[in-house]
């Protein structure tokens, strides 16, 4: 009588064990790639200094749209760095050699959220501290409520950088996603003029898209002294696209690049 024996397909249950020690080893390759780590701390520390000094004359107008921007950049980053790393572990041949032992897609993806959500606390926690106190950003609200919504936005970014990694042949082609997923929330979250003055059909897209969700939370904390029932909602659409976003990309993540 002879067994049968079944190779590791990667659909394993979610393992808390297998799902930290993906996330320890991402986050040691990220420690060993300076430039990465660059990009990801000191970029939107950056571009946030370099616009309070450009409305150096305006300082409202810094008041208006940096509380916004906290929340963009760290999506933005989040996205590029996350959709490059994924994409290089498939290319590279490291993420069918993990899928054929016993780890899941799911501890694949938690793993990486994990190791990248670590990043992103660092991330927000320099961005916002820098900015409120350092720049003088003014917010009427509480400093740590900015803190939140830049951390959920960084959160986003990494679930869909997740995601569409799994859609592109080369870390080239995940750069060239960028216009197709980000700009266009970038232009309709309502940074540049309010939503409720744009065309009624762009407004209406504006609605489903989280960046929109993302920058309200901002303007809440920027204009209110408590939590008001819409930072509550903004908060939960975030995070809730986010997981959602992370879902999908655990369900499309693909073995092999063809």
């Amino acid at each position: 009588m002879s067994t049968t024996t079944t190779p590791a397909t990667g659909t394993a249950p979610l393992g808390a064990a297998r799902t930290l020690a993906t996330a320890a080893r991402v986050l040691r390759q990220l420690t060993h790639d300076p430039r990465t780590i660059a990009l990801l701390l000191l970029i939107p520390v950056v571009m946030i200094t370099l616009l309070r000094y450009v409305f150096d004359g305006s300082p409202r107008t810094f008041d208006s749209i940096g509380a916004s921007l906290l929340g963009i950049f760290p999506l933005i980053t989040m996205f590029l760095v996350t959709s490059i790393a994924t994409l290089r572990e498939r290319t590279s041949g490291t993420l069918e050699r993990l899928l054929a032992m016993p780890l899941g897609k799911g501890d694949l993806i938690a793993g990486y959220a994990l190791a990248f959500g670590a990043v992103a606390i660092v991330q927000s926690l320099l961005a916002t501290g820098i900015s409120v106190w350092a720049l003088g950003l003014d917010v009427t609200g509480s400093p740590w409520l900015l803190l939140l919504v830049a951390l959920l936005d960084a959160l986003l970014g990494t679930a869909l950088g997740l995601f569409v990694s799994a859609f592109a042949a080369s870390e080239f082609q995940a750069v060239q996603f960028m216009p197709a997923v980000i700009f266009p929330q970038l232009l309709l979250c309502g940074l540049f003029i309010a939503r409720g003055q744009m065309a009624p059909v762009l407004e209406a897209i504006s609605n489903v898209l989280p960046m929109s969700y993302a920058v309200d939370g901002m303007n809440e904390v920027l204009h209110h002294t408590e939590i008001t029932g819409n930072f509550v909602r903004d908060v939960v659409v975030v995070a809730g696209c986010a997981l959602l976003v992370l879902a999908l990309g655990a369900a499309t993540l693909r073995r092999r690049t063809t």
